[in-house]
């Protein structure tokens, strides 16, 4: 059986829409001999910016010599990016044998699985199969219910910037939010929290006492940037440094500091990661499609920003990076996303907005948003495909212009591969 194959049987026997909870989980991961119970890990959530800090924190790991693996999701091309060891994407036989194996059980039990919990299910068999020394897993949605919550306690539970998400499933402030990402941390474990909102901080701290788990929360007013462009950032932390990565991006920063402490929080814990691994973990992070620049004269930046919170942090990059500028915008959104917000965000920088449509039952209908823009006094043309988004704007702009791909990672993906495999 091939990968195609695999997941052609898993949409025939999956359980299909989301259903918090983890009953058949761990029902799945029962039959399956518990391969999650064999492992260590990084449990990493929040609304923005988890995804870079568990690609960070992964390659300080690998540098450190340690086995690491890295469950992330969603995936911009292939779903084998979900699956990585080392930095290395699943073979196509792996994903194959590991999946197959969750689905064989996964027919066996009075309720089947969601595609989420399949695949969960899938990675902790890939990363017990690898003897993984530590897996760095990222939660797919929320925390407390989120099928990666079937592990046992991590070395440290990390919460990155939380925002305003998922409202009809997680609540409806951002403490009831909160709430739901603080089901990660579990008792005696470590746990990191990236500085934000009073609300936020409150509800963590109460979790952690609860829990008697060692809470670090990041220290931005330490944070001292050298320099920052698009060819990537220095800058010290708590004195230490310099460090440097090649993220673009003023938010990739507080993706790096709660790095740092993570690695600090595992240090604690008796995990040797010298400050060479560190430094070299940083340097080397690539993350596709995250303030990602796939051309240059003129610039193309590709940014999976599908939030009003993560198109403000591409807002305030976009403003660092080309001050006074203005960008063509190539464009698709989910239409259950606040794209109004997310469109106020963008327009004072638009010079004007090709708007494609988004592959996924879930979009917003390009024709929709073109409309929605143009009442707000902003030039948008309808693209009939995001190649066509693409070459139109490649055609209107100067060298010295930029070009932005952003509004949702399920449209980026085919966007930044016309560049990248070019």
């Amino acid at each position: 059986m091939t990968g195609t194959e695999a997941l052609e049987r898993m949409r025939r026997e999956e359980l299909t829409g989301w259903h918090p909870g983890l009953e058949r989980v761990r029902e799945l991961m029962e039959g399956l001999g518990n391969p999650q119970d064999k492992l260590r890990y990084v449990h990493i959530t929040g609304t923005n910016g988890k995804g870079s800090t568990a690609a960070m924190t992964a390659r300080i790991l690998t540098a450190a010599g340690y086995r690491t693996g890295l469950y992330t999701s969603p995936h911009l091309w292939t779903i084998h990016e979900r699956f990585q060891v080392d930095g290395r994407m699943i073979t196509d036989e792996d994903f194959a044998d590991a999946l197959g194996r969750v689905l064989d059980v996964n027919r066996t039990l009075e309720q089947p699985g969601t595609e989420f919990e399949l695949l969960t299910a899938a990675a902790f068999v890939y990363f017990a199969e690898k003897k993984c020394n530590l897996v760095v897993l990222e939660v797919g949605m929320g925390g407390l219910l989120d099928a990666t919550n079937v592990i046992p306690a991590p070395e440290a539970a990390v919460i990155t910037n939380i925002g305003l998400e998922h409202t009809q499933y997680l609540g409806a402030t951002l403490g009831a939010i909160a709430e739901q990402k603080s089901g990660i941390i579990k008792r005696g474990c470590s746990a990191v929290l990236y500085a934000q909102s009073e609300e936020v901080e409150r509800v963590v701290r109460e979790a952690c006492a609860r829990e008697d788990a060692a809470l670090t929360v990041t220290s931005p007013g330490t944070l001292e940037v050298i320099s920052s462009g698009l060819d990537g950032q220095e800058f010290r932390y708590r004195g230490a440094g310099p460090y440097r990565i090649a993220l673009p991006g003023k938010y990739q920063l507080s993706n790096a500091m709660t790095a740092l402490e993570t690695a600090a929080a595992l240090r604690r814990r008796g995990w040797e990661i010298p400050e060479r691994a560190v430094r070299e973990g940083l340097r080397e992070t690539v993350w596709p499609g995250r303030l990602e620049v796939v051309r240059r004269n003129p610039d193309v930046i590709v940014d999976g920003a599908h939030n009003p919170q993560c198109m403000a942090a591409l807002s305030a990059s976009l403003s660092e990076l080309k001050p006074g500028g203005k960008y063509t915008f190539v464009l698709g959104v989910l239409g259950d996303k606040d794209y109004p917000a997310m469109m106020g965000e963008l327009i004072p920088l638009a010079r004007n907005f090709l708007v494609v449509p988004v592959d996924n039952p879930r979009a917003l209908p390009a024709a929709d948003l073109a409309s929605y823009l143009e009442r707000q006094g902003v030039k948008a043309e309808l693209c009939g495909t995001v190649e066509e988004g693409v070459r139109r704007a490649l055609s209107s702009v100067k060298p010295e212009d930029a070009v932005c791909i952003c509004g949702s990672l399920y449209m980026i993906g085919g966007a930044r591969r016309l560049f990248t495999e070019a």
